[in-house]
């Protein structure tokens, strides 16, 4: 979930809504989500998103979605301590995985505008809410950032396995833009010692106060290997405004895990390099907070877009995501 702050609390209610009843919901695609992710278990997908305890939808063809119960009926007792000004248990920008038959959600929950954040964990050992052995299991914080300590934001969390097997775990939105930093194996907190990378990121006004976040707008990323290399998707440009919304898709991609990562002219990411994958159009204001999944040997971008069709609110897409002749990814709709 994004640093909004210039829009009101209310306004982003109106766009994205604050929950509708879970009973029985279903509906055809596009349903309405922000900052989505998708996995598949036994042939049921299962989509997590931004919302009130983190929403949920299932699937079993990707067109038509039912509406489950969030993943937490109240907020986590530990996240309204650590965070204050985090409020009606809306929770950000889910990251979904499995490992050795446990899955694992990480979660962003953060103050309104500020980087008074942190991001947690949940496990479970299915996504079927109707097997006997459903349960999310919350592990609490697995790293916070703090203003006036920390030039950086912790919200928008993916993590990623490297050739060892290693986890790590990249997140990051405004300020000095997208870190990566390698995580235990239990995933609950940062490896030993602690070694912070910054992956991507853009030119900040060095003038503003470092609680504020600035106009480097990035944010949301998402790191996928393909082949020989490591793709790093990220977003740029602003979200949540509805027919304001200028947010678009750029990725940049490197041989090893931790960088750096160069667009198609070799400009680091991290020198505000990045090459444009897919921006909004007549049809869709603007597009991004992406994931990538592979099902039967296809590989799809997940992505949230605001739809001009509908006032600007936020709806799914699911895009087949090609491969040119350079390894370069390409968003065939």
């Amino acid at each position: 979930m994004p640093v909004i702050y210039r829009l009101s609390w209310v306004l982003w209610l109106s766009l994205f809504g604050a929950g509708a009843p879970v009973a029985a919901q279903v509906a055809p695609g596009p349903i309405p989500v922000h900052d989505p992710v998708l996995i598949r278990q036994n042939g049921t997908y299962y989509l997590f998103g931004t919302g009130p305890g983190i929403a949920v939808w299932s699937s079993a063809d990707r067109q038509t979605w039912k509406r489950e119960k969030p993943v937490f009926a109240s907020a986590p007792a530990w996240a309204t301590q650590a965070v204050p000004g985090f409020r009606d248990n809306h929770i950000w920008a889910p990251d979904i995985s499995v490992h050795n038959g446990v899955y694992y959600l990480f979660y962003s929950v953060s103050a309104f505008g500020k980087n008074t954040s942190c991001i947690g964990l949940a496990t479970s050992p299915t996504l079927d809410p109707a097997a006997p052995n459903f349960k999310w299991t919350d592990h609490g914080r697995v790293i916070q950032s703090v203003p006036g300590r920390d030039l950086w934001n912790a919200i928008d969390p993916n993590l990623i396995r490297d050739e060892a097997g290693r986890p790590w775990l990249t997140f990051g939105s405004f300020w000095a833009g997208i870190k990566l930093v390698q995580l235990r194996p239990d995933l609950t907190g940062p490896a030993q010692p602690e070694q912070w990378r910054t992956l991507a990121r853009r030119p900040r006004n060095p003038q503003l106060n470092d609680s504020l976040p600035g106009d480097g707008a990035i944010e949301a990323p998402f790191l996928f290997r393909k082949g020989e290399y490591y793709y790093l998707f990220t977003s740029f440009d602003y979200c949540c405004r509805g027919p304001q919304s200028t947010y678009k898709m750029v990725v940049g991609r490197s041989n090893t895990l931790t960088g750096p990562y160069l667009d198609k002219a070799g400009q680091d990411l991290a020198q505000g390099g990045g090459s444009l994958l897919l921006a909004g159009d007549k049809n869709w204001y603007g597009l991004g907070h992406n994931a990538v999944a592979t099902f039967d040997g296809t590989d799809y971008l997940v992505f949230h877009a605001y739809d001009a069709a509908d006032k600007g609110r936020s709806k799914l897409r699911i895009e087949p995501l090609g491969w040119d002749a350079a390894g370069w990814p390409v968003v065939k709709p």
